[in-house]
């Protein structure tokens, strides 16, 4: 049974990735559903989990796919390992989320085997690309994986706004309501009612580019590209000891293109860091602009600072108090003796909802699905 919960556990987080809302609950509904079912029978498995983890009509393709690539791929996986210990199984089982994520953003994937196996391949070859040091990556394999962050959807929900629009909502518009009695004689036969309006919440990107981030700071432009180029309200951020806007450059649709033109665009790489200075420079010119509809902030930096403890930790939380969510991402997280014990990071970290890494693909797939579960 505990094999049967891994899998699940899984599988909830490859659907989450997908699109398809399934939280914890609808998970325990599952197990305790299965129960009642015949486990060697495939057919009753497929019917429990989708009774009661899709939602939509639209949905049933989309989890048609997942339980085809994933489960299949899976199962192929444990057979082969024979079994294994627990870290192991979850192990190969992070590599098939990522490759059944990419499988189900490529619909012109045809359904035979051999076309599953070319959905996971741009996660599962390459000696374990998926877990692999982003400072550790050759050009080729930097190729990969900005190909792989490309399918990745970024997706953290959405807000309301203050404006009203027609819609089955608590107010009722009794202008439209008026209007709507003149074809009645002046009988007001129903109340017209108003929603608000929702909008999709924006992403802001603070990307650190400094020395000590020499070794990340390419793959992670291409993560930056990723993201501007699936998500339509995008602000990006470069800094050291100076802060510069590239949301416009990374509007370009190839990523070697847009690279080429952030390059151009930053006066200074790999210098100091000043992170407290960077993101006072950035309240002064550009919150009042792109903090206004209550974005999510990603803050990218190993925490590394040479300005003062003191300004870095109001910064941050000012930052905080104006944003809908703060993630830091800091590529060092998982390295063998790494601990936050910097004092700009111990100022700073009382104020930040997520302490993340993002050093290998397999960290960025799982922010992915952190910001989809934000909706």
């Amino acid at each position: 049974m505990s094999r049967l919960l891994d899998n699940l556990l899984l599988f909830g987080r490859v659907l989450r990735g997908a699109g398809i809302a399934v939280h914890p609950g609808r998970l325990l509904d599952v197990v305790a559903a299965l129960e009642h079912v015949d486990l060697a029978s495939r057919e009753e498995v497929y019917h429990a989990c989708r009774a009661l983890l899709v939602h939509r009509p639209e949905q049933i393709a989309i989890f048609d796919r997942a339980f085809e690539v994933f489960w299949s791929a899976h199962t192929a996986d444990a057979r082969g390992a024979g079994g294994g210990s627990a870290a192991a199984r979850e192990a190969a089982g992070l590599e098939q989320i990522a490759g059944a994520s990419d499988a189900l953003a490529n619909p012109n994937v045809a359904d035979d085997d051999g076309a599953a196996e070319r959905g996971l391949k741009i996660w599962s070859d390459a000696a374990g690309l998926p877990a692999k040091d982003f400072a550790a990556l050759t050009d080729e394999e930097v190729a990969e994986a900005s190909a792989a962050l490309a399918q990745l959807a970024w997706t953290p929900g959405e807000r309301r706004t203050r404006r009203w629009i027609r819609g089955r909502g608590p107010r009722l518009d009794l202008r439209r309501a008026i209007a709507d009695s003149r074809r009645t004689g002046g009988d007001v036969v129903t109340l017209a009612r108003q929603r608000r309006r929702l909008r999709a919440r924006p992403l802001v990107l603070l990307c650190d580019i400094s020395g000590s981030m020499e070794r990340y700071s390419r793959m992670l432009l291409h993560f930056a590209h990723a993201i501007a180029s699936r998500h339509r309200r995008v602000e990006a951020f470069l800094f050291s000891t100076r802060l510069t806007r590239i949301t416009r450059q990374l509007r370009t649709a190839r990523p070697d293109e847009a690279l080429a033109a952030v390059s151009r665009a930053v006066p200074e790489w790999s210098g100091g860091t000043r992170i407290g200075g960077a993101i006072k420079d950035f309240h002064q010119q550009w919150a009042a602009r792109v903090l206004a509809g209550g974005p999510v902030v990603l803050l990218v930096s190993d925490g590394w600072d040479c300005g003062d403890p003191g300004e870095l930790a109001a910064q941050v939380a000012r930052l905080r108090r104006r944003c809908h969510r703060l993630v830091w991402l800091n590529p060092l997280i998982g390295s063998v003796g790494y601990a936050p014990l910097t004092r700009g990071l111990q100022a700073a970290l009382p104020f930040v909802d997520d302490f993340l890494p993002a050093r290998t693909l397999t960290n960025l797939a799982d922010l992915a699905v952190h910001l989809n579960t934000l909706a």
